[in-house]
């Protein structure tokens, strides 16, 4: 069994693996522009952040239905708890499902349908996390915080994903301000491709509680004083960074660095359908090419919990961290 973990960084769109994009394809009438899945798999080869969201959007195109959402959940559900995955806090796009004609209720509702029974049939407990586009307007993202009144009882926090470069986060000082005063959690990626100073906006203008990516926090040493300081989480993604040439060789990951700098770190998937690998296969890539100890990797795993929106449940945030600690490695 892997060492138990939480993912704390994970669009559900980015589970969509290839044979179920063509089923959901099949099923829902939607033609896909590539003859197999092999072909698809091909498509799989980004030169950067923009040509990943291209295809990205696209496939979601055969996403339609209540089923369709939860089947993409269930299957996520299932790939994580067989990497050990004990807690997961799911990221969706509603604007980009809103766009195409599909209803947050049929979003929330699909993904619902197994998030609401994933204790009982993988295991994992989990939150969700409504995010909002930055290459849309912010007064499109008020108008999703506001089609989400219905549904917060099941949506625990707010992010921000999507392009970063040319869309700082005080963009979004609004939005997030009225998430503060429904009593959302806050977070937001940044210092992926954006530079440091937007770490430094996410954290002042819009109130983030963690920081999604933050890789290149380390270019500035008085904002990484800072987050050791305040402990603000990183949800580092290193085989997506890879991959979308954040850095140009897994080997060259800042991860140890910003370990030995008193960082709390943690490494999560994003997007594992098209990154190469899910939580697990990332805490076998960094421990592998970049040398980690067991102890390291258990510290990345205690991190993941510490990290966590587990307020509401301290007792089972509390035996998440005794099973790590328990955990023997093979």
């Amino acid at each position: 069994m892997p060492l138990p973990k939480a993912e704390l960084h994970l669009h559900i769109e980015g589970t969509l693996e290839p044979e179920l994009a063509f089923r959901l394809a099949a099923r829902n009438g939607v033609e896909l522009p590539y003859p197999d899945t092999d072909a698809l798999r091909e498509a799989y080869r980004f030169k950067d952040l923009q040509s990943f969201l291209n295809l990205y959007y696209e496939l979601m195109a055969v996403l339609r239905t209540e089923q369709d959402f939860e089947e993409l959940a269930d299957a996520y559900l299932a790939r994580a708890a067989a990497q050990g995955v004990r807690h997961a806090e799911i990221f969706f796009d509603p604007q980009a499902h809103i766009a195409r004609g599909v209803p947050m209720a049929t979003v929330v509702d699909g993904l619902w349908r197994a998030l609401g029974r994933s204790v009982e049939n993988h295991g994992i407990s989990t939150r969700l996390i409504m995010c909002f586009l930055r290459d849309e307007s912010a007064d499109s993202a008020l108008e999703t915080l506001e089609a989400a009144r219905p549904h917060l009882g099941r949506i625990t926090g707010i992010g921000l994903d999507s392009a970063e470069v040319g869309h700082p986060p005080a963009k979004f000082r609004e939005v997030y301000a009225a998430a503060a005063d429904l009593g959302l959690r806050r977070v937001a990626h940044a210092g992926e491709e954006g530079p440091p100073a937007y770490i430094t906006e996410a954290l002042d203008v819009l109130g983030v509680e963690r920081v999604d990516h933050g890789l290149r926090c380390m270019e500035d040493p008085d904002l990484v004083a800072r987050l050791v300081r305040e402990r603000i989480p990183l949800t580092l993604c290193p085989l997506s960074n890879v991959r979308l040439r954040a850095v140009d060789v897994l080997a060259e990951h800042p991860l140890p660095a910003m370990l030995d700098a008193g960082l709390l770190c943690t490494v999560n998937s994003d997007d594992p359908a098209y990154f190469g690998g899910y939580a697990d296969d990332n805490f076998r890539a960094v421990a592998d090419t970049l040398g980690l100890s067991e102890e390291r990797l258990r510290e990345l795993a205690r991190n993941s919990f510490l990290a966590s929106f587990l307020e509401d449940d301290e007792e089972l945030r509390a035996r998440y961290l005794a099973e790590v600690a328990a955990y023997e490695f093979g």
